[in-house]
């Protein structure tokens, strides 16, 4: 299943690339999952070749799911694909254009869950609409840190 979003930023291409890549914005972005980094790289701004492990609290459940940059052309674009988790395919990837002033930030997420029929039927009834809520609630997040010209690394 492909999923999507569109954020359009009051900020350069290079500060939304970096605002995507920070460790400590990511966890605070989706602070409602609880989910924190526990492995690989756990705090800064993730580069290529590394990886990362989420742990956080999805569907009542605690989950991991590991990645790693696989992709990297700063301020265009990274990628970041699942590498242990719970799913049968997950690839995330971020890309930057310099729009009206500003920068359009589009999160194209392509994931599979695992079983077959029953797990592309999960994708489409319930997975998909959980994951662009997830992706739309962090760019939100994203958008407003930047707009208010937080501190960021």
């Amino acid at each position: 299943m492909r999923i999507v979003v569109d954020t359009w930023i009051a900020a350069t291409p290079e500060a939304c690339f970096d605002a995507s890549r920070d460790i400590e914005l990511h966890s605070r972005s989706v602070a409602h999952t609880d989910e924190r980094a526990i492995g690989g790289r756990t705090s800064g701004l993730i580069e290529l070749g590394e990886e990362v492990a989420w742990e956080g609290r999805h569907f009542g459940l605690r989950l991991r799911h590991r990645s790693r940059i696989t992709a990297f052309d700063r301020p265009r674009h990274f990628q970041d694909v699942m590498v242990q988790g719970h799913f049968r395919s997950f690839v995330h990837d971020h890309l930057y254009t310099a729009e009206r002033g500003g920068t359009r930030m589009r999160d194209v997420l392509e994931f599979a869950s695992p079983y077959g029929p029953l797990g592309a039927l999960v994708d489409r009834v319930v997975l998909g609409r959980y994951l662009r809520r997830f992706l739309e609630t962090r760019a939100a997040v994203l958008r407003t840190e930047l707009e208010r010209g937080a501190t960021l690394p």
